[in-house]
């Protein structure tokens, strides 16, 4: 695993986490809350019953968090259609707008 971030940028609390495990997780602080504190994101990972594996989860997801956030998207290139496609898109519209036109009630005289 690399280095997520510096030491002093985190702020890890522990918390009770609930469910199955039995009377040791329900008693103890097994669950893990980690906050980057210069971005604000925060991940939490509550699944062991251990504090440590929980703490190296939440640390791995954080580091992903990080990571997806460094992520510049690749520049839209923008497309045109092709003639074809214009003037067939243009055919199937006015098919469209003939056939709308024969509903609706017959006029009267």
């Amino acid at each position: 695993m690399t280095r997520v971030s510096r030491r002093e940028d985190l702020e890890v609390t522990f918390f009770r986490a609930g469910g199955p495990g039995g009377q040791h997780r329900n008693k103890t602080e097994t669950g893990v809350r980690v906050k980057h504190l210069p971005t604000g994101i925060v991940v939490t990972a509550a699944e062991r019953r251990s504090r440590v594996q929980n703490l190296a989860v939440a640390l791995k997801r954080l580091e992903k968090r990080l990571k997806e956030r460094r992520r510049k998207p690749k520049p839209r290139k923008k497309t045109r259609p092709t003639r074809a496609s214009v003037e067939r898109r243009l055919r199937e519209k006015a098919q469209r707008g003939r056939v709308k036109k024969t509903r609706g009630s017959p006029k009267r005289d």
